[in-house]
């Protein structure tokens, strides 16, 4: 497959600066920009999916009548972080008995 390019970015000097700044061993300021785009990639498509995820429930909910309100949801969020939560006490504490 053949490669293109990115435009060429005029930036800021204190934006390649930072950038520079907090590149790993052996890693490239161009490498640093591709991995960005390609992460800025994956978090549209994530986005997207989500948007139409939401207007096909909203749309589902419009049909069928059949509706869930805010404090009903907020409520089985805050009870399935409680037990998460709880979950991860439990086991944090089974590893600090067997560290001992």
């Amino acid at each position: 497959m053949k490669t293109s390019t990115l435009p060429p970015l005029r930036v800021e000097p204190r934006l390649r600066i930072e950038a520079e700044r907090l590149l790993r061993e052996g890693e490239t300021l161009s490498s640093f920009v591709i991995d960005a785009v390609e992460e800025r990639i994956r978090n549209r498509a994530l986005e997207e999916e989500f948007v139409k995820r939401g207007l096909a429930s909203a749309e589902k909910a419009r049909r069928s009548g059949k509706y869930i309100s805010a404090s009903e949801v907020v409520s089985s969020l805050r009870r399935r972080l409680a037990d998460a939560r709880k979950d991860a006490g439990g086991k944090r504490a089974r590893k600090r008995r067997k560290a001992r």
